[in-house]
C-alpha cells in the first residue's frame, strides 16, 4: 500500500479540514468517506497549518459547499461526464453520484493509488476513473483521449484549490484546452485576486498570510484581476462568481468574518458557447 508520506501533504491536509464540518450539528454538507484517509499524522499536519493561519479551515468548509452546488446543478441540467483536475482526496465521485454519469481524476499516482486502497479496503466503489499523471506537463486533452473521455458528452470540470499555484501561462492554457475541446464544457474554479499576490492589498494581514504560505513551501503564485477578461481570452464566459466573504455571510450569517482575505478569494463557474445555450 502506498504510504502517506508519498502522497502530496496539502491533500491530507484540506481533506482533514474538509472534515470539520462532519462535527456540525447543521452541517453545510456531509462526507461519509473523507474519514477513510486520515489518521494522527494528516491531524497534525492540518494543526500546524491552521495554527498559522486558522480561518484557512473555514475557507476550506465554504468552497466544498459552493463546488458540490455547481456539480449538483450541472447534473441536474444534463451534465454526464465529470472531470476533477489536481482531485487530491476529492470523494465527490463517492458523495454525489448520479446515474449515467462518469467520472474521471487527474493526479498524481501516488495519490490516487493511496485513496483507490483506502476506499476498497472498506468496501467503497471509488466510481471514477483515474488518470496518473501532471494535467499541466503531461498534456491534458492527449491524457483524456487516451483514457476513455468522450469530448462530444456535456462535461462540468471542478479544478479545486489549484490555480493559485500556477502561473498566467499554464492558466490561460488549461481553461483554453478545455472550452476548444469539449463541446458542451463548464468549469468551477478558485482563485485569487492579483493583489494578493503581488501583495498591494494594503492590508497587514493578508500580505503576512501570503508570506506565511510563502515560508511553508507553499506560495501563492497567480492571481486574477478580471475575471471576464480572462475568462473571454479562453473562449469562456462566466456564469456565476461569488467569494468567500459572499459565502460566509450566506451561511453563517450571525458569524463575524475571521479574515479580510476571505473577501480577496473568489470561487466561480465559466462555460463555453454550448453551455450557456443549455442553460436556462
Amino acid at each position: 500500500m502506498v504510504e502517506i508520506q508519498k502522497v502530496i501533504g496539502t491533500a491530507f491536509v484540506v481533506a482533514e479540514f474538509r472534515n470539520d464540518e462532519n462535527k456540525e450539528a447543521h452541517p453545510l454538507y456531509r462526507d461519509r468517506f473523507v474519514h477513510l484517509f486520515l489518521n494522527q499524522e494528516s491531524k497534525r499536519a492540518a494543526d500546524r497549518i491552521s495554527q498559522s493561519f486558522p480561518p484557512i479551515r473555514n475557507n476550506v468548509r465554504l468552497r466544498t459547499r459552493y463546488f458540490d452546488d455547481r456539480l449538483r446543478l450541472q447534473i441536474d441540467r444534463g451534465c454526464r461526464q465529470i472531470l476533477i483536475l489536481g482531485a487530491g482526496l476529492d470523494t465527490r465521485p463517492q458523495r454525489i453520484m448520479a446515474e449515467g454519469v462518469a467520472y474521471f481524476e487527474i493526479d498524481a499516482p501516488e495519490t490516487q493509488a493511496f485513496k483507490k486502497a483506502k476506499l476498497e479496503a472498506s468496501d467503497v466503489d471509488p466510481n471514477t476513473n483515474y488518470i496518473g499523471a501532471d494535467y499541466v506537463t503531461d498534456g491534458m486533452i492527449g491524457l483524456l483521449r487516451r483514457n476513455g473521455f468522450d469530448f462530444k458528452l456535456p462535461t462540468h470540470v471542478i479544478w479545486e484549490g489549484n490555480t493559485m499555484y500556477l502561473d498566467e501561462a499554464a492558466v490561460r492554457q488549461i481553461l483554453t484546452d478545455l472550452m476548444r475541446h469539449i463541446e458542451s464544457c463548464s468549469v468551477s474554479f478558485d482563485y485569487f485576486a492579483e493583489n494578493v499576490i503581488k501583495n498591494t492589498t494594503g492590508d497587514p494581514e493578508i500580505t503576512s498570510v501570503v508570506g506565511r504560505f510563502a515560508a511553508m513551501g507553499a506560495p501563492w503564485t497567480y492571481g486574477i484581476e478580471n475575471l471576464a477578461a480572462q475568462a473571454a481570452q479562453c473562449g469562456a464566459s462566466v456564469l456565476d462568481r461569488c467569494t468567500v466573504a459572499d459565502l460566509h455571510r450566506t451561511y453563517w450569517p450571525d458569524q463575524p468574518l475571521q479574515s479580510p482575505l476571505y473577501g480577496y478569494y473568489s470561487l466561480c463557474t465559466v462555460g463555453n458557447a454550448a453551455t450557456l445555450s443549455s442553460s436556462p
